[in-house]
């Protein structure tokens, strides 16, 4: 090997990430810096993004430590709106638990829990309009259910059974409700930024007044449709909040892979020209009043914002991960944000308008709702008990008119199931 040209200069070195806890470590979360709340400056919503650059590196909060809404983010909302975005998380938290015990139970294949980023969907859901369209990501179920949709038809889904609208030709959790604003949910990450843009996009060139909101985890942003989403929106300011929900783990790649270590994700935005923000992202009233504040610049025609939402997944991944394996069990009861659930509670606590009765007793109704709910859905079968769509029907729903080939290849189908003289049943 040829000598070294530069002997003065020590070698070169590759920086691989490492989280700062692993399985058995005492977790202190001291260097997480945690601004006061209330201290970060609400902008005019037509500011130039560049004006407000600050916020990308900070973190807009709105509940102090004694419960109270405090600064010039509070959106003041009524404490009858207050009760209803406590229900609906609470409710998400109470189906989470019925769905991910059913798996365990084997009665769906798979499952993924929100357990501690609850405000990351309902409050965002109560600050947009119902009619605006969600691209969401597979832990976003707090939409559906802040927007009302019934409980059994998200567990139809769930086991795949008769009652099913999708035919069984989703995986669990994968929901798709057009009526609802909620676009099909995608196993591959990130398709639904660039598909949330050009929805925005026709929106705008068609004169509507909806607008889109997409959602990803902080590992997504390192896929390539996260970067090109971002680059049309910022050319044809599209009308779209983006929001990545840094919950500090991709499945057991921590977010330092994903760039978490050289800069915030809220910063991606300053790159492209458009607003970003960094929100505590287990404050409920945060959340609301960052989304309410893009929406407004979207509807308005000042562009796209991207959202960053600070938050911890207190949980596995989903029901196929084992978090003991790569992180501390400590992590979760030692994040400084605390619990999403618990803050918005002791918020209306601390203004007299809830208090610790009320929420046990509205706990005990909501899981009863729940295992209504899933004794309906049962009904109409769970996994392991048989086929519950008609076989022939494999082939529908790819086309609008079934060509040659998949009909041809439905019918070899059909006479392999009768030549085998199993069971089956045609739609």
């Amino acid at each position: 090997m040829a000598s070294d040209p530069r002997p003065n200069l020590k070698p070169l070195s590759l920086h691989v990430p490492e989280p700062r806890f692993r399985p058995g470590d005492a977790v202190d979360f001291a260097e997480v810096e945690v601004p006061a709340a209330g201290a970060a400056p609400r902008p005019d919503t037509a500011a130039a993004p560049r004006s407000f650059a600050d916020l990308a590196y900070t973190m807009v909060r709105v509940l102090d430590d004694e419960g109270r809404a405090v600064g010039p983010w509070d959106p003041k909302l009524s404490p009858d709106t207050l009760r209803r975005m406590l229900r609906h998380m609470a409710l998400v938290r109470a189906f989470d638990e019925r769905m991910f015990r059913a798996q365990r139970q084997g009665k769906t294949s798979f499952y993924m829990k929100s357990l501690g980023e609850e405000a990351v969907a309902v409050a965002a859901a109560h600050a947009l309009d119902r009619d605006d369209m969600c691209f969401p990501s597979y832990r976003q179920q707090g939409l559906l259910i802040a927007r009302d949709f019934p409980l059994v038809n998200m567990m139809n889904q769930i086991y795949s059974n008769r009652g099913d609208k999708l035919q069984g030709k989703q995986l669990p959790i994968m929901y798709s409700e057009k009526d609802h604003g909620f676009f099909s949910i995608s196993g591959n990450l990130t398709t639904q930024y660039p598909q949330a843009v050009g929805w925005a996009m026709a929106s705008a060139a068609k004169g509507d007044t909806r607008i889109a909101a997409t959602w990803c985890g902080e590992g997504s942003t390192a896929e390539g449709d996260f970067h090109s989403a971002l680059t049309f929106a910022t050319v044809y300011r599209a009308p779209v909040i983006f929001n990545v929900v840094n919950n500090q783990w991709a499945i057991s790649s921590f977010s330092g892979f994903a760039g978490a270590e050289a800069t915030t994700f809220a910063a991606r935005a300053i790159g492209y020209g458009i607003a970003g923000l960094r929100v505590d992202g287990n404050d409920a009233l945060a959340v609301y009043a960052a989304t309410q504040w893009a929406a407004e610049r979207a509807r308005t025609n000042a562009g796209p914002t991207l959202i960053e939402h600070f938050t911890y997944r207190a949980e596995g991944h989903s029901t196929s991960d084992d978090p003991s394996q790569y992180r501390s069990a400590g992590e979760p009861t030692a994040w400084p944000l605390g619990d999403p659930i618990t803050r918005l509670k002791d918020h209306l606590i601390a203004i007299g308008e809830w208090d610790e009765a009320r929420h046990a007793a509205q706990d005990k109704e909501l899981a009863e709702h729940v295992r209504a709910e899933q004794k309906a859905a049962e009904q109409n079968g769970i996994l392991g008990h048989g086929l519950h769509q008609p076989l022939d029907s494999l082939f529908d729903g790819v086309f609008e008119e079934m060509p040659w080939h998949l009909r041809e290849q439905q019918q070899q189908m059909i006479a392999e199931e009768e030549t085998s003289g199993r069971p089956w049943a045609r739609k």
